[in-house]
């Protein structure tokens, strides 16, 4: 071997042990940021709140909007904007007469976007009304939710829903979080109803049930 291409090698050599033993302090040169992805059709001063959502809702959100972008946008909107808390002077359990447990459940997750937790408890009073009650309760936010009664025991969409024309809207949730309590007319038949539900009325959209028992 020549002396010049001896004195190459050795060069590239050293330049190799130098680059190895210095990785650490010029790895960070190397590694590309990650674009993060907006949402299509989300107003800028948006943007960066839906970016703090977990990575599975905005995965799901993104999913969603390439199949209804105009639901998805509601919906996301809707997440995004501040959870509504109950009232507290209609969070506490009302003077009743007689009451009796008629049924009993528990709300359900759908998926990273449609959920509730807590406990439903329907009471039957000596007059014949009926009291239904939320407790420990949270929801996802949603467009313009509401309590539905349903034949169906788990539905998923809106014929689900209304099965056998059974289905009652007992008005609009009272918030995201907190007790409440939604009375049930006399007539109803509880024993005929499956679940109650949380219905996004503008997307026809279940965001949970709790299968009563």
């Amino acid at each position: 071997m020549n002396t010049r291409l001896r004195l190459i090698v050795i060069v590239f050599g050293a330049l190799f042990v130098l680059a190895t033993y210095t990785f650490p302090f010029w790895q960070p040169f190397l590694m590309i940021e990650p674009v993060e992805q907006g949402f299509p059709g989300l107003p800028e001063n948006l943007q960066a709140s839906f970016q703090t959502l977990p990575t599975d809702q905005r995965a799901t959100f993104l999913t969603m909007a390439e199949d209804n972008q105009e639901m998805a946008l509601g919906m996301l909107i809707a997440a995004l904007s501040a959870p509504v808390e109950v009232p507290l002077e209609q969070q506490s359990l009302p003077e009743m007469d007689g009451p009796v447990v008629v049924a009993t459940g528990s709300f359900t997750r759908i998926d990273p976007i449609r959920w509730a937790d807590g406990r439903v408890t329907i009471y039957q009073l000596a007059d014949n009304r009926k009291i239904m009650r939320f407790e420990g309760f949270t929801s996802a936010n949603g467009p313009d939710l509401r309590v539905v009664l349903s034949a169906n025991p788990e539905p998923r969409t809106r014929a689900e829903v209304e099965e056998d024309d059974a289905n009652i809207n007992l008005g609009r949730l009272l918030g995201n979080f907190g007790s409440q309590n939604y009375e049930i007319p006399p007539e109803i038949d509880i024993a005929q109803y499956g679940s109650v539900v949380i219905y996004s009325q503008s997307f026809d959209t279940v965001f949970s049930t709790a299968e009563l028992s």
